[in-house]
């Protein structure tokens, strides 16, 4: 098997050294991995007997970290079910309060509620409760255990950081669909290190103009009065990123729901969103020369990304792209030298686009040595996804297992793990809610009899007096409001919220806040 070949691609000036690997993450843990039926771990059948060598330019090394991660993460969740099953099967024994606590300490690392488990013998368990517990704590677990001794995330920033700058970029901001296809995205499919990018998830990628122009504002703040990441004074820009998704091989049925799986649909409307973030602050301030933006097209069956060349207006098209896709099935065959020299010609391509794509000239060239760096970075995803899931995801369609709602959580970067949407109120987040609600876990949870699991998630500033009281009222306010716009599962039993809190400072501990 061939191991990272390549290190240092070639063939031109705008192709950088592999500087945004990923993060090498937890060892898988021992134990009972029966799939749930309900969510099935995705694509883990193909072997690497079958696995043809890879592709040249695939860092193989960073492909086999991310494997092991992914693994182990789906590991966790998958033996949920199973367990709860044992659990249930036990609840007319003599001693099933005892025996119980022990299989599931045993293998899932928690204890359950007494009081879900004392009156068993008498009548039924709350299996829909025992479920949401379950998969609240194994959030947690996970989410905790993220960090520890992990100080390699902050180089891997730090670098991240630095190359960015090189491309005249102090701030890159991402908004995906909140779909959970999508949720891997900035790990796996562009490689990006958490620390260095900002994410945040909106229904069909619409986000929200006044907060994105809010943030604009603040980082503007920060650098002209600290300098952080760098001075006022140095020429670089805000870098607004959206992407919009669709499925080559459903694509009136699986592509983005809150755009009626229509990809022309959730292509302008990304689009006309990050035109109408730069006029906002064009208008606002005067100065929407200091924003750039770049549209990414995502296929969720096999996680090739199309990048929407910007031209030397900052202007990008519909029909002026580069296909990774078709990139990665080109240069498969090449050797390193001549599949890098493709890449550079490609991106030219797409510039030189005629008719309804024609730009008007080149982008920056910090704008095109972040497109090649995206483009390397998917084909070691493109060769990821070949290598493990025969190179075509098994779960095509929707196979998430909860609802995020609230601040970004770095942590959860596994694809199709969580429907994932920021929002402050849930007046403005309805439309996001009702998507995942409605259109996703219906069906998929609701029609086998399971409750929806969701984790309503906010971050307080320690030093900022008050800030922990009031991002905990905010917390319970809008779980209240949820509850109450789904009163009906709510009612059944059918849907429950898990609300965590803690400190903004990278790595620090969820703050679990009871009912």
């Amino acid at each position: 098997m061939r191991r990272n070949r390549n290190k240092t691609p070639l063939g031109s000036r705008y192709v950088a050294s592999r500087e945004l690997g990923p993060e090498q993450e937890a060892e898988p843990q021992d134990g009972d991995n029966e799939g749930e039926v309900a969510h099935a771990c995705s694509g883990e059948t193909s072997t690497l007997e079958t696995y043809l060598p890879g592709h040249p330019l695939a860092d193989q090394e960073a492909n086999e970290a991310l494997y092991e991660y992914e693994r182990g993460f789906r590991e966790k969740f998958s033996r949920l079910v199973p367990v709860l099953k044992e659990v249930h099967a036990l609840q007319h024994e003599s001693d099933f309060e005892l025996r119980a606590q022990e299989l599931v300490q045993r293998k899932l690392g928690y204890q359950l509620p007494e009081h879900l488990i004392a009156d068993a013998w008498i009548k039924d368990l709350d299996t829909r409760a025992l479920y949401l517990h379950g998969i609240f704590r194994k959030f947690d677990q996970v989410v905790n255990e993220h960090w520890l001794g992990r100080d390699d995330l902050i180089a891997d920033a730090e670098r991240a950081i630095a190359y960015f700058l090189d491309c005249d970029f102090h701030e890159v901001d991402i908004t995906p669909c909140s779909d959970g296809r999508l949720l891997g995205l900035r790990r796996f499919i562009l490689r990006l290190p958490a620390l260095a990018v900002r994410v945040r998830s909106y229904a069909g990628a619409l986000f929200d103009i006044e907060e994105g122009v809010q943030h604009w504002t603040r980082r503007e703040l920060i650098r002209h009065r600290e300098g952080v990441p760098t001075s006022a004074d140095v020429p670089s820009r805000y870098l607004k990123i959206a992407a919009y998704h669709y499925s080559s091989s459903k694509p009136n049925q699986e592509g983005c729901a809150a755009h009626g799986s229509n990809e022309r649909d959730a292509a302008e409307a990304a689009l006309l969103q990050l035109r109408s973030f730069r006029q906002a602050i064009e208008n606002t301030y005067s100065c929407g020369a200091s924003v750039d933006t770049l549209l990414i097209g995502v296929d969720t069956d096999t996680d090739a990304i199309k990048v929407h060349v910007p031209d030397a207006d900052t202007r990008m098209s519909l029909y002026r792209y580069v296909d990774c896709g078709e990139l990665y099935r080109e240069t498969l065959e090449m050797d390193a030298q001549s599949a890098s020299l493709r890449v550079y010609e490609a991106i030219q391509e797409a510039i030189n686009t005629q008719g309804w794509g024609k730009g008007n000239g080149p982008p920056h060239e910090g704008m095109l040595r972040l497109v090649s760096r995206l483009l390397l970075n998917n084909i070691s995803q493109l060769d990821y996804v070949a290598r493990y899931h025969g190179g075509r995801y098994a779960d095509v369609g929707h196979q998430e297992r909860m609802i995020i709602v609230g601040d970004h959580f770095s942590e959860m970067q596994v694809r199709n793990f969580a429907y994932f949407t920021h929002l402050d109120t849930m007046e403005e987040g309805a439309k996001n809610m009702d998507v995942a609600v409605n259109q996703i876990f219906r069906p998929l949870n609701i029609a086998r009899g399971l409750p929806i699991p969701v984790v309503v998630h906010y971050r307080y500033n320690r030093n900022v007096p008050g800030s922990r009281e009031r991002v905990e009222a905010h917390c319970r306010r809008v779980k209240a409001a949820i509850m109450e716009r789904f009163r009906d599962l709510a009612e059944k039993s059918l849907i429950g919220c898990h609300m965590v809190i803690r400190d903004k400072k990278s790595g620090s501990r969820l703050e679990l806040l009871e009912d």
